[in-house]
């Protein structure tokens, strides 16, 4: 039923495109591992993530450092 209710919550499973803008040095160890997470590495570096709420969790924890677009 949750898995359901989170591809029908996330506008028909598109995924977002997702750049690291800014550094991860000097942030909590949590938001760096969001970072990680999300398969970011380097700044200016671009990925296509999935729109689930497990993503959707990390892009919000590390927001300041990130921009995201659907694609």
């Amino acid at each position: 039923m949750s898995a359901t209710r989170t591809s029908a919550a996330s506008g028909a499973g598109e995924p977002l495109k997702v750049t690291l803008q800014r550094s991860v040095h000097g942030q909590l160890k949590h938001i760096a591992a969001s970072v990680r997470g999300l398969g970011l590495r380097r700044r200016h570096q671009t990925v296509l993530v999935a729109d689930t709420a497990q993503n959707r969790g990390m892009i919000r924890a590390a927001s300041h450092l990130l921009t995201v677009e659907h694609s």
